[in-house]
């Protein structure tokens, strides 16, 4: 079964047990405005492939993205960008599950031994080895994309960590 970006999003917000308001805010300091009742639609599971529905809204690569970096901002403030830099950070566009991994242990201020360890308490054994190319940017020689397998349990850890 594929993880979807509005799947990821919903067991996210479980996971770490975000509330609706903060969902809308997270969106909105990744410069996406949403209403707490599109944020809803967001998080509810497609039906099928249409990408709006009445109650459905699919979250694209570019709106899950900044998401992350919005969900980095709410959890570790606002950095003031260094001049030249852009206000907001550019959009990567890349593989969404390594951004998931990448993005939410930079929110949660986790260490790679920290990953590891969510992912055994999901019950999957993972070398620093193999966390570390899920963690280096796209195009580098031992980079390597991170399954749904992987992300799901990323997910399943996190919730047995912050709820359990």
């Amino acid at each position: 079964m594929n993880i979807d970006n509005n799947d990821i999003l919903i067991r996210l917000r479980y996971a770490l047990d975000i509330k609706n308001t903060e969902m809308v805010e997270i969106f909105k300091l990744g410069g996406v405005d949403l209403s707490k009742e599109e944020v809803l639609k967001v998080l509810t599971k497609s039906e099928d492939d249409l990408a709006v529905t009445e109650t459905h809204i699919a979250c694209d690569d570019e709106m899950f993205e900044s998401f992350l970096n919005g969900f980095i901002t709410y959890k570790r403030g606002k950095q003031e960008p260094k001049p030249g830099q852009p206000e907001r950070p550019a959009l990567t566009h890349e593989h969404v599950n390594n951004l998931l991994l990448k993005k939410v242990k930079i929110a949660l201020s986790l260490t790679s031994e920290d990953l590891i360890e969510i992912l055994d308490d999901a019950g999957v054994t993972v070398t620093k080895g193999e966390i570390g190319a899920i963690l280096r940017r796209e195009g580098h020689k031992n980079y390597q994309i991170c399954g749904d397998r992987y992300a799901r349990n990323f997910l399943k850890g996190l919730t047995i960590r912050y709820r359990g």
